[in-house]
């Protein structure tokens, strides 16, 4: 299955490569040089490449001195503003000593969580790959406090890659894969929770990510339908070897039905607002039936959500059984709870549907 499943990459044609700080900043200057060679070798045999890059902020720390990663906030934003311009100017150097055009594309996580902007960003990806550049994206470190908190550019790499419709993430790395138990790389990976038990702390503060981080970002992409090959950033011939079919770096291939690119935005993409607990009824409805949610399921709501925005919905237990896009907010759910759907109009005075959340907007966890 393994010779079979990497044979199988070759016929990608659209992918996304995505480095981050930690690869970067060992391999200085030459790593540019490096990525650039690669990537321009896999343009010229007819595929298109977006480039998720981390950096800002590394780069950042250097020019202003920095011994350290800051932990405030400003401090974070002052490293990236101050290191973007850096990372593109080592960018743009590599890529046009060798004929090629790149474009930059700042994304914070409000332009993928808004539906229209998340086509938009789309729109504008295909329109640069069509006119021969190539979209170099990063996370708008300066200004997005939440993603400098939260995020990294793992999770970003994953979600770009459904946006784009990538029919390959490779995400190169410190290391040649994921490590087992024994220090040897593992070479397939078909069920990532079992993977994740192998997942070591990341022993610096260049970077956000780490193993962990890439697993989870594997998670995603596969359950997108995307296979993720996680390898070595220092290994000149990687693109060129996982397109021959070589046993290099770990292959994540994804497992059962992809899912459809909204009921995917929806899972991976938006920050739920908040949590509908319901009962145990709805919890077998929503977990075997596909069913969707109604108000005499809910037995609680926490947070503070309008209608549209994404909810979880967890049973009594706690586990989380699915995420979804609200029909109703915080307060009305709360009214709502328990009630049959003839008495939804009675106790709110107006009828917005029958469902909290429609099982067209719900994923099962």
């Amino acid at each position: 299955m393994t010779d079979r499943a990497r044979t199988a990459l070759a016929d990608a044609k659209r992918l996304v490569v995505k480095i981050g700080s930690r690869s970067l900043m060992q391999g200085e200057a030459g790593r540019f040089a490096l990525i650039a060679d690669q990537l321009v070798e896999q343009q010229d045999r007819g595929r298109s490449i977006v480039l998720v890059s981390s950096g800002a902020v590394a780069f950042g720390r250097m020019r202003l001195g920095l011994n350290e990663r800051p932990k405030a906030v400003g401090r974070l934003q002052a490293c990236a503003a101050a290191g973007q311009s850096l990372l593109m100017r080592a960018y743009e150097d590599a890529f046009e000593a060798r004929g090629r055009h790149v474009a930059q594309l700042l994304l914070s996580h409000a332009d993928l969580s808004d539906r229209d902007r998340y086509l938009n960003a789309r729109s504008a990806i295909d329109a640069l790959l069509s006119l021969g550049a190539l979209p170099i994206i990063n996370e708008n470190d300066g200004v997005a406090v939440d993603e400098i908190r939260f995020g990294d550019n793992d999770q970003l790499a994953a979600m770009v890659a459904t946006l784009v419709g990538a029919e390959l993430l490779v995400m190169l790395s410190d290391v040649e894969g994921l490590l087992d138990a024994k220090g040897e790389r593992v070479s397939l990976v078909s069920d990532v929770a079992e993977a994740a038990r192998l997942v070591r702390a990341p022993t610096d503060d260049v970077g956000l990510g780490g193993m962990g981080s890439k697993i989870e970002a594997a998670r995603r992409a596969t359950r997108g339908g995307v296979p993720v090959v996680i390898g070595d950033a220092a290994d000149a011939a990687l693109l060129r070897r996982i397109f021959d079919g070589e046993d290099v770096g770990t292959l994540f291939l994804p497992a059962g039905t992809p899912m459809a690119s909204r009921k995917h935005w929806i899972a991976f993409t938006l920050k739920p607002r908040g949590e509908i607990l319901v009962d145990v009824g709805a919890s077998k409805a929503l977990r075997e039936q596909g069913r969707s949610l109604l108000p005499a399921g809910v037995v609680g709501v926490r947070g503070d959500f309008e209608p549209g925005e994404a909810v979880r919905i967890v049973g009594i237990d706690g586990e989380e059984l699915a995420r979804g896009l609200a029909r109703y907010g915080t307060l009305d759910v709360a009214r709502l709870a328990g009630a049959k759907t003839s008495e939804i109009e009675p106790r709110l005075g107006r009828y917005g549907g029958d469902e909290i959340v429609h099982r067209d907007d719900l994923v099962r966890s």
